[in-house]
């Protein structure tokens, strides 16, 4: 996107294209604050949830970690050997619990701005490592919010988790005089609690956090009219692009007509500045126009009819209307119903001529062709 004019104000909103352009780029809305939110309410629930799996999975750890079997310990490296096994018992412990936290990672942040991966955004930038520039970030705007966000939700969450370990204080004192079992599993309840209470603190700072977040991508995306102008004619094409489409297209549609010619009934021509070929096929309605042209297309046009046998014949009227008045692929107007009926008439005598090696009919030097229709010699 061409950044012209940049004295020029951001006033107007961004266009689908440059949104395009931004997620290309990998700039997309997102909040840290809602996706450590999510991690919190998600890592609090399971605990919750499983706390007694969890624990259980603790304590045998912890048994098999105190007790030892006689025959093991006279063996070399028997320390490493159960170490091991207790790691991989407790990686399974926490597997559930980080499977979950993982999903609700890489989930949290499309729920903002969706999917979106770039290589250009992780590719590394010189100008990142600007210290001028890094200083300028670091006491900007942004980076003053930044500084008052993080001490709002300093301030926020320890009032909160002061709030929420006090009302758990009778509880926490209780736990020494429960049993290890019950004291571990009781620990990992309040542990979950106390993690969904303090989790409640960090949506209020989320709910404000995302619209800002939304405003900012936003406003940082807002171009100005001459950005919009020149993308209109990035878009819409300059117009020497244009003219060099237009003419591809010329071609392609030329091509695909003469493709077409050596399929036709009939060319009527004028006799060399028009030429049209007809095809009439009785399950598709009225014959239809497969190719017509003037001029140098007209040539090239009786050239392809001759070279594959197809029927010529010079009536300058009915040319003329039928180029005046037809499309390509479209049927001739009821009007020269009449005029076209007489020509494919003789164009089917002359086949039968040919197969039965018969004298060939006199071609038509007239058909009717209403004066209307008749657009004169000048047809453009």
């Amino acid at each position: 996107m061409a950044e012209q004019d940049t004295g020029q104000d951001r006033t107007e909103e961004a266009t689908p294209r440059r949104r395009e352009q931004a997620r290309e780029k990998g700039q997309v809305p997102r909040s840290r604050e809602l996706t450590t939110t999510v991690l919190l309410l998600g890592g609090g629930g399971g605990l919750l949830f499983l706390s007694g799996y969890m624990m259980e999975g603790l304590l045998n750890i912890f048994r098999e970690g105190f007790s030892l079997d006689r025959r093991m310990v006279f063996l070399d490296g028997a320390g490493i050997i159960q170490l091991g096994r207790l790691l991989k018992e407790a990686a399974w412990v926490v597997a559930p619990l980080s499977l979950l936290l993982m999903v609700m990672a890489a989930l949290s942040p499309v729920a903002l701005g969706g999917w979106s991966f770039s290589l250009e955004a992780i590719a590394p930038k010189l100008s990142k490592l600007d210290p001028i520039k890094g200083l300028a970030r670091l006491f900007g705007p942004r980076g003053l919010m930044e500084l008052l966000k993080a001490l709002a939700k300093f301030l926020l969450v320890g009032f909160v988790a002061f709030l929420v370990l006090r009302s758990q204080l009778d509880a926490l004192l209780t736990l020494s005089a429960l049993s290890l079992e019950a004291a571990i599993a009781r620990t990992a309840w309040l542990s979950g609690l106390t993690l969904l209470g303090v989790s409640a603190a960090t949506i209020l700072i989320a709910a404000i956090d995302v619209p800002f977040q939304l405003w900012q991508h936003n406003k940082q995306l807002r171009m100005t009219r001459q950005e919009i102008r020149d993308e209109f004619k990035e878009t819409e094409g300059r117009p020497e692009v244009k003219a060099r489409i237009r003419q591809l297209q010329r071609e392609m549609s030329q091509q695909r007509m003469m493709e077409a010619v050596p399929t036709a009934d009939v060319v009527v021509t004028n006799p060399s500045h028009y030429a049209v070929a007809l095809k009439y096929e009785a399950q598709r309605g009225a014959p239809r126009v497969v190719a017509k042209g003037k001029d140098l297309l007209a040539l090239a046009i009786r050239e392809r009819a001759e070279a594959h046998g197809v029927p010529r014949l010079e009536l300058p009227p009915l040319a003329r209307a039928l180029f005046a008045h037809t499309r390509l692929e479209q049927e001739i107007p009821p009007t020269l119903y009449l005029a076209v009926a007489q020509v494919l008439a003789y164009v089917y005598r002359l086949r039968s001529a040919k197969s039965m090696g018969a004298a060939w009919p006199s071609a038509p030097q007239a058909v009717p062709v209403p004066d209307e229709m008749d657009p004169g010699p000048d047809v453009g």
